[in-house]
């Protein structure tokens, strides 16, 4: 702040360095004037200039450090109230852009939280003609037709379940509750629900769990879950998934292992990003680019963390890590 100072109040220094060799000049050349008592002036000159210098440097710069240091949130209360003319008008802009930004993000998220409870509304309409239509396929007598009519049916479930946990997201912490959750039955639960997929491709499961109880939100574990075995079922054929939980570091983890295609190590740095799907199969239409960027926005929100092990041709890990306990008191007094 020193330096922007100075660099602000530069023509005054300037300016009063100017008048003080303007008296050592006119010492030098009016005779009648001692040298000594021209220097004695500058001195005096100088001290009091200095004194004023510093008074004034604390003085007008209260202000602007609370500026500086404010954390450019919506809240002005960390900032000094201002004192001189120009300050007030520095104040005033700031309060004026502040609340004008306040209006615009209160009316941003209200077209949000609207759009939201349309889609949330329209889904849950669609869900009973679709509920319908699954009962009306497990009617159907031909295996073969039955089990592509599933198959597709669960495609439009899981996009439908997809989107309407994408739009709740950016509204979870409202949503959260952190209780003791069973490991097992919430995975064969979503195990279950892809079952008539994972017979289709000749896919099993090897579920083997050290850690059969977590401290977290089940409805959101469970979206994880199913977004990481959607994942592992698709890029599958005729494998076992491995599902195992154990503890490491003193912290809970959850692995799913597939013998699929595996990722290309040029990917792996992306495959969390927004609409990335793959470099190496981009062709592929079916895929949206979305569950594992939820995946990981959900996980954050959690403050579990989700790690990736692939090697092409070979399979992939995922592997999410729950919270620590002092994390998780921190995640429940949100």
């Amino acid at each position: 702040m020193i330096k922007a100072y100075i660099n602000e109040r530069k023509s005054w220094i300037f300016l009063f360095l100017f008048t003080q060799l303007v008296v050592i000049l006119v010492s030098y050349i009016d005779a009648s004037i001692p040298l000594t008592s021209g220097f004695y002036i500058v001195f005096l000159n100088s001290l009091l200039f200095i004194i004023f210098f510093v008074v004034r440097y604390n003085k007008e710069t209260e202000f602007y450090k609370s500026i500086d240091e404010w954390d450019k949130t919506s809240d002005l209360t960390s900032i000094m109230e201002a004192e001189s003319p120009f300050e007030k008008i520095v104040e005033n802009s700031i309060t004026t852009q502040t609340e004008q930004y306040n209006k615009e993000v209160a009316t941003h998220m209200q077209n949000i939280e609207e759009e939201r409870d349309d889609l949330t509304s329209w889904i849950h309409e669609v869900k009973t003609p679709i509920t319908t239509i699954k009962l009306m396929i497990e009617r159907i007598d031909d295996r073969h037709l039955k089990s592509q009519l599933m198959n597709e049916w669960l495609r439009v479930h899981l996009l439908l379940d997809q989107q309407l946990h994408q739009k709740r997201i950016p509204f979870i912490k409202n949503d959260l509750y952190m209780e003791k959750t069973k490991l097992e039955e919430l995975i064969y639960t979503e195990i279950k629900a892809l079952r008539s997929w994972c017979m289709q491709k000749g896919i099993g499961f090897d579920v083997s769990l050290e850690v059969t109880e977590v401290q977290t939100d089940a409805k959101w574990l469970s979206f994880m879950i199913r977004q990481l075995l959607t994942n592992a079922v698709k890029y599958s054929e005729e494998s076992d998934i491995m599902i195992k939980s154990y503890i490491a570091n003193d912290q809970i983890k959850l692995q799913i292992t597939d013998s699929g295609r595996g990722i290309d190590p040029k990917d792996i740095s992306r495959i969390f990003e927004k609409g990335f799907t793959s470099t190496t199969k981009h062709q592929d239409s079916s895929a949206t680019g979305m569950g594992l960027y939820l995946t990981r926005k959900v996980a954050r929100s959690l403050l579990m963390a989700i790690e990736v092990d692939s090697k092409l041709g070979e399979g992939t890990t995922f592997t999410i890590t729950f919270p620590k306990k002092n994390d998780f008191v921190q995640l429940t007094s949100m």
